[in-house]
């Protein structure tokens, strides 16, 4: 259903507005999911304290490093220097999605 409503809301990027909620703890799907949704973004919760890792996640990404959108507020929030650790994640993120974009 989403890949059916994906191109009506295709912006500029090549990434639509229509996206879905995507789990980073099962990493085995994530092929398959981009696959079925290649214009999508995929809102990805489950990394840091539920034990999803920004490394796991390459093949969530287009080739567009803003495909994915990761949530972990709870080892951000949680964390003694909670700027320290959202940049970190943010850091590894990004090193994710330039090496799946190639």
């Amino acid at each position: 259903m989403v890949a059916e409503r994906a191109p009506r809301l295709r912006g500029e990027s090549g990434l639509s507005g229509m996206g879905a909620v995507v789990g980073a703890t099962a990493p085995a799907y994530l092929a398959r999911l981009r696959e079925l949704m290649p214009d999508s973004i995929f809102l990805m919760p489950g990394v840091g304290a539920q034990g999803g890792s920004p490394e796991e996640l390459g093949a969530a990404f287009s080739s567009e490093p803003g495909s994915v959108i990761v949530a972990a507020s709870r080892s951000v929030a949680g964390a003694a220097d909670p700027a320290a650790a959202a940049a970190e994640l943010r850091d590894r993120v990004w090193a994710v999605s330039q090496t799946a974009a190639r």
